[in-house]
């Protein structure tokens, strides 16, 4: 079954990117691979608990099981060791990618205190876009009597696309909300 995100995607998103960018097949043209929502908790170290919350609430958020993330290597100021398990990562695929990024753009944005559009500016070059959110509490999932700290996240938008302007162009057909250059700080 396609989600609803998904079928605009094939239907309206798909043919006027081809149109936009001038690509001579549909295949060559950008879309989303993947959706990554990481939470990273130096407190960990000293306190797992910490973690086995995070990783609860990450779960609910993305509707399957994160995985704990270790150091790689030691950091003696940090006092973090090589393998401490220090975060936690989810990353979301096909039906469940297209569906979360509904519920992020129509529910989550609108939900987060003073939002006037994500920055355009957040792009990493070869058409990947990332954006910090500084608590998990935007999220309906979350039961807030229940939250003992909170935590914010990264999350992730990794395409396909060759520069960031077609990433760009992709996620905002998509529903991704940027901010115009009047609305820039």
């Amino acid at each position: 079954m396609m989600t609803r995100l998904e079928e605009r995607y094939k239907k309206e998103v798909l043919p006027a990117l081809v149109k936009r960018f001038g690509y001579t097949n549909s295949m060559a043209a950008p879309k989303l691979r993947k959706i990554t929502l990481n939470i990273g908790l130096g407190e960990a170290s000293q306190n797992v608990k910490l973690l086995d919350t995070a990783a609860v609430e990450l779960g609910l958020i993305a509707g399957q099981k994160p995985v704990i993330t270790r150091a790689k290597k030691s950091i003696a100021n940090f006092k973090i060791r090589k393998g401490m398990p220090i975060g936690c990562c989810v990353t979301l695929r096909g039906g469940k990618m297209y569906e979360f990024l509904d519920r992020f753009c129509s529910i989550v944005l609108p939900r987060v205190r003073d939002f006037k559009g994500l920055p355009p500016s957040s792009f990493d070059g070869r058409g990947n876009y990332t954006v910090g959110l500084k608590d998990q509490l935007v999220f309906p999932e979350i039961d807030y009597t229940r939250v003992d700290k909170i935590k914010g996240m990264n999350v992730t938008f990794t395409t396909s696309a060759h520069s960031d302007e077609e990433a760009r162009e992709l996620l905002k057909m998509m529903g991704v909300p940027f901010r115009t250059k009047s609305e820039e700080r």
